[in-house]
């Protein structure tokens, strides 16, 4: 089997920091690779691959202020599709934009969606040919058809297990009021824990406004955006994740890392939450400051153990991987008939 993933193109390929559609298309690379698919890999020339490497741009153009990001991508979509035809399928995670020209790609497209940026793009999604899969049941659109769903894998090997952790909570995500940072700081000073904030700043006044007055370096700490070798260490030494969210979250991918790490979660259960969480197991899902409050003084009643064996079972790179080739030999298969 001959595959092409479509990768983004903001930023390297796994991401050096933030860039979770570049971590999840790095991941699942490597992951068909070790499974013996022949694949190319198109995303930044700087990525790190086991697959083919190919692409146009020497790095994301989130990390160049001189470079254009809708130019950037019609021009890796471009290269891209051209050469389509080598490819048993092509897999794209590269939002609507691919769509817009899916009539010169010459092999099966399948579409993860990785969350909908606007309903506005919805008409480019369904005037194209490409199948669908989504993320999250709770993410499907009822204006378009999907093969499957596929959650998101984690590399479990990267997110070492915790047995024992501190009294501090971690916020982890990007600083917008849909991620409840402001709430995250309320739950924890009501609960008396320190709280850890990593996150690209996605909205400064917000930041200015509602989170940066309470930063103290002692019982709130700003990290900023973590790399791949810190994200297991702060999640892991957490006693709890809070996700206080205020949107429907596509899926979460901190939630799933901060369970691996064996870090329970406190969660608001909008969108995906209620999927990913397992109640009582890998955390718990609430509603309002004041259940948050009352999950982390119940937070040691979660096994350690448990949470990062269940999240591990659920959201392994593996199962991930297997489930993408399931959807590539039904497209496949059904194409040829």
């Amino acid at each position: 089997m001959r595959v092409a993933l479509l990768g983004p193109v903001a930023w390297r390929t796994p991401p050096r920091a933030y860039g979770p559609w570049e971590q999840v298309t790095g991941l699942l690379a490597e992951g068909l690779v070790s499974a013996g698919v022949d694949v190319t890999l198109f995303a930044t020339l700087d990525s790190i691959t086991k697959a083919a490497l190919d692409g146009v741009l020497p790095h994301g153009y989130a990390d160049d202020p001189s470079t254009d990001g809708r130019v950037a991508e019609a021009m890796h979509v471009s290269h891209a599709l051209a050469r389509s035809g080598e490819f048993d399928i092509v897999h794209n995670h590269l939002d609507w934009l691919p769509l817009a020209f899916a009539d010169h790609c010459r092999a099966p497209l399948v579409t993860t969606v990785h969350g909908f940026s606007s309903p506005a793009i919805l008409p480019a999604y369904r005037a194209s040919g490409s199948a669908f899969v989504s993320i999250s049941d709770a993410d499907r659109s009822p204006h378009l058809d999907y093969v499957a769903t596929v959650h998101h894998g984690v590399d479990v090997g990267g997110l070492p297990f915790t047995p024992a952790a501190g009294p501090g909570l971690v916020s982890f995500g990007r600083i917008h009021p849909d991620k409840g940072t402001h709430t995250a700081i309320e739950i924890a000073r009501r609960a008396g824990r320190p709280l850890t904030i990593c996150g690209i700043v996605q909205d400064e006044s917000y930041f200015t406004e509602r989170v940066a007055p309470h930063i103290d370096g002692d019982r709130v700490v700003f990290l900023g955006a973590v790399g791949p070798e810190r994200r297991a260490e702060i999640l892991g030494r957490a006693e709890a994740l809070l996700h206080p969210i205020d949107f429907a979250e596509p899926f979460g991918l901190s939630v799933v890392e901060s369970m691996v790490c064996g870090t329970p979660v406190i969660a608001y259960p909008r969108g995906s939450l209620p999927e990913i969480v397992d109640e009582g197991v890998t955390g718990y899902l609430v509603r309002g400051v004041d259940q948050a409050v009352a999950a982390v003084g119940a937070i040691r009643r979660i096994s350690r153990t448990g949470c990062r064996e269940q999240a591990r079972k659920r959201f392994g790179a593996p199962r991930m991987v297997a489930d993408y080739l399931a959807v590539y030999e039904r497209l496949i298969s059904g194409s040829a008939d």
